[in-house]
């Protein structure tokens, strides 16, 4: 989003009191050298990145340092990756060399580099997880070789893996300070899309940039829908060709950005930076539309007059917004950072590996063609379990949380990559308001102080946001977040989740593609329904248990558990530990799985 803006006031001062409250200075006046460092970071993010600059701008006085902070550290990679008096090699070195200072900086709670000690400095005052932008940092490091997309799919996924991480983090200082950038979990595909149209703006403003250097990051895909386009582009010829794979994709960015239902629900404050987002790309998109062969040589930008007036009431409105909201600021705190391994960025806290098993038990080996890719599992029988030691049935979904911490130890500990829950269906709402209650609020809270949090594990959800209170609804976005690149189990839990639901949502996502123009109706297949469910990286479920002594699938996972291998016990969920798991596992490395083949006969 390098929309450009014109220059605006320096502002290092405190906000003004809100209600009452007393006046907070943001952190660059406790000493000389952050002060300094911050300072930096601000004008690094107004050169390198202007309209972002204006969007901070919008933002509470508080949260700005550390917004600088974090695009100037974006910046500073960004710069360290295109840097064109370097060989390949060395670029990619410079690259991984900032990223590991940045490791041992948070270890140490400090920096020498400016950059990185406001980074640390707001990591460590706001108490983010800058172990999120770990794939961000890898992916800037890959970019110096080079990138080539086959399609919008993998063009999609490396945009989730530069932008998305960033802008996270930014919503996790809006949440802190009390002003939460929520988005409507049924809006998340238009924030992705929104994600997906700033970034094809950036492509198509730096085009002459990227050109010059031998770039061009648009998917083959698109290029191919022009026939000889890339190689006029390449060639720096504006022809009929390029004309029109332009006027396509800046159709197609100005579509992807204009997305107004986003922000509803949301913050005024929160919701005028986004709308103003899309306003600036939109702008600039103009800019482009209008450039013509210019673009070729040289970078776009929208008239001042044009920004003014995006601008203009966009900093009334905010200023309002902000000055009706009490904010929490946090005080300073001490290094407590601890490092984690050798990746670019550091954990806020040491992965530790999972307790052992009380019984000092340890997992089957199971041979790598005989293990299972992903364990699926209703967790039934906690209501039964309770009523027959003449407890409340709540009592039971309390019980049952160390059944489920005992299913990731055990998950972890033999390898297992995906496991997924079954934890509230969407005909669970017909029961008892307490026992509802008891479920979602134990969700909540091992969301937030269970044992699971600091173990290699990537957190995920399942469901649909209908009638779940908000505070869980961002609970699991925020662990989602968190933990987006963890490499160990990916965990998924099902609330509020019906298999039917699933699959209609999934129809209704590829009847808007098909009405698009994003995908030919007449070949559609499974593939492109499988590319719009929730989780499209989901394998398929190669073993489904079920305690509780019930024999059916209950609308559960119906996309994923197709040629799933079924397996049933009498236990009830929360008597069950994790040698119940390598029990269910063991079981299936004998199952012979055909999928509609002929069995091998043994000779």
């Amino acid at each position: 989003m390098r929309t450009t803006t014109h220059s605006t006031k320096d502002l290092d001062a405190a906000p003004p009191a809100q209600r009452g409250r007393p006046v907070h200075r943001p952190p660059t006046g406790e000493d000389p050298s952050l002060r300094a460092a911050y300072r930096l970071c601000r004008r690094i993010t107004r050169v390198h990145d202007p309209g972002i600059y204006a969007l901070i701008q919008l933002m509470p006085t508080v949260l700005r340092p550390p917004c600088w902070a974090l695009w100037a550290a974006a910046s500073v990679l960004d710069d360290l990756a295109d840097q064109r008096d370097a060989q390949q090699a060395e670029r990619e070195a410079r690259v991984q060399a900032w990223t590991q200072a940045l490791q041992c900086d948070l270890a140490a709670g400090t920096s020498t580099d400016p950059v990185r000690h406001a980074l640390v400095n707001t990591a460590l005052r706001w108490r983010l997880d800058l172990s999120s932008l770990q794939g961000a940092m890898t992916s800037t490091r890959d970019d110096v070789r080079g990138q080539h997309f086959a399609d919008w799919a993998a063009w999609r996924a490396w945009c989730n893996g530069e932008i998305a991480p960033w802008v996270d983090q930014v919503q996790d200082l809006f949440e802190r300070a009390g002003a939460p950038m929520t988005l409507r979990l049924e809006r998340q595909q238009d924030y992705k899309r929104f994600i997906d149209g700033a970034q094809l703006t950036d492509i198509l403003t730096d085009l002459s940039t990227d050109l010059a250097q031998g770039d061009l990051f648009l998917p083959q895909e698109a290029l191919d829908a022009f026939p000889g386009a890339e190689d006029d582009l390449r060639q720096g010829s504006w022809s009929p060709a390029t004309a029109a794979l332009i006027r396509e994709l800046t159709a197609l960015a100005r579509q992807w950005v204009t997305r107004p239902a986003m922000t509803t629900g949301m913050h005024p404050g929160a919701a005028t930076v986004l709308n103003t987002a899309a306003c600036l790309m939109r702008a600039q998109l103009d800019a482009v539309d209008a450039a013509g062969h210019a673009l070729l040589k040289r970078t776009p930008r929208p008239s001042l007059a044009a920004r003014t007036r995006i601008l203009a009431p966009a900093r009334i409105r905010s200023k309002l917004a902000w000055s009706l909201t009490p904010l929490t600021v946090p005080g300073p705190r001490p290094p407590t950072v601890t490092v984690s391994g050798p990746g670019p960025a550091a954990e806020s806290t040491t992965l530790r590996p999972p307790p052992p098993h009380p019984d000092g038990a340890r997992p089957p080996q199971i041979a790598a063609d005989r293990m299972p890719a992903h364990v699926a599992i209703i967790m039934d029988g906690n209501g039964r379990w309770a009523e027959q030691r003449g407890l409340p049935r709540p009592e039971g979904h309390r019980a049952g949380t160390a059944a489920v911490h005992e299913m990731v130890y055990g998950a972890l500990e033999i390898g297992l990559r995906h496991l997924t829950l079954y934890a509230f269906s969407t005909e669970n709402w017909k029961r008892d308001t307490e026992e509802i209650t008891t479920i979602l609020e134990a969700i909540r809270r091992d969301l937030d102080e269970g044992p699971i949090r600091d173990l290699d594990v990537r957190q995920r959800w399942l469901g649909h946001p209908d009638k779940l209170p908000q505070e869980l609804v961002q609970a699991f976005l925020r662990e989602e977040r968190r933990t987006r690149n963890r490499t160990g189990l990916t965990l998924t839990v099902c609330i509020n989740y019906g298999g039917r639901d699933e699959i209609t949502r999934t129809a209704a996502a590829l009847a808007q593609a098909a009405q698009a123009g994003d995908i030919d109706p007449h070949l559609i297949g499974e593939d492109d329904f499988a590319r719009h469910l929730p989780h499209p990286d989901m394998p398929d479920v190669d073993l489904l248990w079920r305690t509780g002594n019930e024999q059916r699938t209950s609308n559960f996972l119906p996309w994923h558990t197709t040629y799933a291998e079924l397996y049933f016990v009498p236990h009830y969920w929360p008597d069950v530990d994790r040698r119940d798991l390598w029990q269910a596992i063991t079981e299936y490395s004998r199952r012979q799985r055909r999928h509609g083949a002929v069995p091998r006969i043994s000779p």
